[in-house]
């Protein structure tokens, strides 16, 4: 089961975070990058991957908020399977929490800090 249109509501919002993109993703589906480093991709409406710091995705996953990935369970990457519409919602906000963590490490290597975080998108974003 998948819910409808859920790929072209989690791109529409995920693309339009600060220095987000969008590319093929090497194994089917479309992937979000901020700057060269991936945060996620999602495959058709159906499912979407996301990578984290071990000790975040495994707070994720105990917390039932994504499964371990379903190829490499043993990584630090989640995936989440969108049967229902909360679910679309549950994608974005992992998705964010992606994205601020890859801009504020990208931030401390250059000695900066960030400055916008997609948080304050989110309600743009659920009512997409």
């Amino acid at each position: 089961m998948s819910v409808a249109n859920a790929q072209k509501t989690i791109m529409a919002a995920v693309t339009s975070w600060p220095g987000v993109s969008a590319h093929p993703h090497r194994f089917g589906g479309t992937e979000f990058r901020l700057g060269r480093r991936e945060i996620g991709h999602i495959h058709g409406d159906q499912l979407v991957d996301i990578p984290f710091p071990s000790r975040v995705r495994n707070d994720i996953v105990a917390a039932g908020q994504a499964e371990p990935h379903h190829i490499l369970p043993d990584s630090g990457w989640v995936s989440l399977y969108l049967r229902e519409s909360a679910d679309v919602n549950r994608a974005l906000d992992l998705l964010r929490r992606s994205h601020s963590i890859a801009a504020q490490q990208k931030a401390r290597r250059r000695g900066t800090t960030a400055t916008h975080s997609p948080q304050a998108s989110r309600e743009t974003d659920l009512k997409q």
